[in-house]
């Protein structure tokens, strides 16, 4: 039986790394990995940005494939994004168990500010 330990990164698909780079480390504030230019990490988990194109591959934003990214305030990581030009997707949702904020990056791609608060079982 296989045993996964973890995710190493989760790939980031764009059409222009450089812009990317710019969104995921001044936008949402991720550090940038020292030893390569297209990842970022929030907390111990790794975004890389990769390019489609280079791997004979047609660019596809990920709109169903959601990072739900985890901020201990939801409504004040929006407003601090809204304010550097963020654009978010209808309100800010309580599922009974967390509050979500959607957007998207440059590209399309969809992200989720995330904080559960309701205990895990």
């Amino acid at each position: 039986m296989i045993s996964i330990a973890k995710v190493d990164a989760v790939g980031i698909p764009s059409t222009d790394w450089e812009r990317s780079r710019r969104f995921y480390v001044e936008t949402l504030g991720l550090r940038p990995d020292e030893h390569a230019r297209a990842e970022f990490w929030a907390g111990d988990s790794c975004f890389a940005i990769w390019l489609p194109e280079q791997w004979g591959e047609e660019f596809k934003p990920q709109p169903n494939a959601i990072a739900l990214l985890h901020v201990d305030d939801v409504e004040a990581a929006r407003a601090e994004l809204e304010a550097k030009g963020v654009e978010f997707e209808g309100e800010t949702v309580d599922s009974t168990v967390c509050h979500m904020a959607t957007f998207f990056d440059p590209d399309g791609n969809k992200l989720v500010l995330h904080n559960r608060y309701a205990a895990y079982s």
